[in-house]
């Protein structure tokens, strides 16, 4: 069950991506730079189990399943619209489930209440209380689990133009980039005892970080 506040976003996620997620893969694809090497860099163990929140459409679990069929993967999204797509995409082969990154429980989603990898991919740019959504990401890895996170950054290395027109083509998808990502990501690391890698991809248009939890 969503909350009031959880019901409010859930809404104007559907409303925003109601038709948008018809055309979502094909137009993201010359924006959202970084994804595939997110996927590349999970690298899941035999019989592991990976979580993605804020899955969207299943356009990344759909690519990490094919590339590491020896794992068992999972997706939540607060949007049922979003869903509806992932689920014609996966069928069966991926567990979905509607939930709120933020209070979300794997446990009571999924029958499992911790993952190896957990990774969010252009999520927390949407996600309002998008630090509470990387605590509750953390808190759901295994021993010796990663998270990998992947999202806009402040495009220090290209030219004002390119910043502002960005910033305002997001603007109309409530899309914020999260500048604070690499101190938000040691502040949830600490949490459970683990480091944090975090770099700038292509000249600051995106960063990546992982979260490490001791084994």
């Amino acid at each position: 069950m969503l909350d009031t506040v959880s019901r409010s976003h859930a809404a104007l996620m559907d409303e925003t991506y109601r038709h948008q997620r018809l055309i979502y893969d094909v137009t993201r694809k010359y924006y959202l730079f970084g994804r595939d090497q997110l996927i590349a860099g999970l690298a899941p163990g035999q019989g592991t189990h990976v979580l993605e929140v804020a899955c969207g459409t299943g356009r990344n679990l759909h690519l990490a399943a094919r590339k590491y069929p020896h794992s068992a993967f999972y997706g939540l999204d607060i949007s049922d619209e979003m869903l509806n797509s992932a689920r014609a995409k996966l069928g069966d082969h991926v567990q979905l489930a509607r939930a709120d990154a933020c209070h979300c429980d794997g446990g009571h989603l999924f029958r499992r209440a911790q993952f190896d990898r957990v990774f969010i991919s252009y999520g927390l740019s949407m996600i309002p209380d998008w630090q509470a959504a990387l605590h509750m990401a953390c808190a759901h890895l295994a021993p010796g689990g990663q998270l990998h996170v992947v999202d806009f950054s402040d495009l220090h290395g290209w030219p004002k133009w390119c910043r502002r027109g960005l910033n305002h083509w997001l603007g109309r998808f409530h899309v914020t980039p999260r500048l604070e990502l690499e101190a938000a990501l040691n502040r949830a690391a600490a949490g459970i005892g683990g480091s944090v890698q975090h770099r700038q991809l292509y000249r600051g248009y995106a960063q990546y970080g992982v979260v490490q939890r001791p084994g």
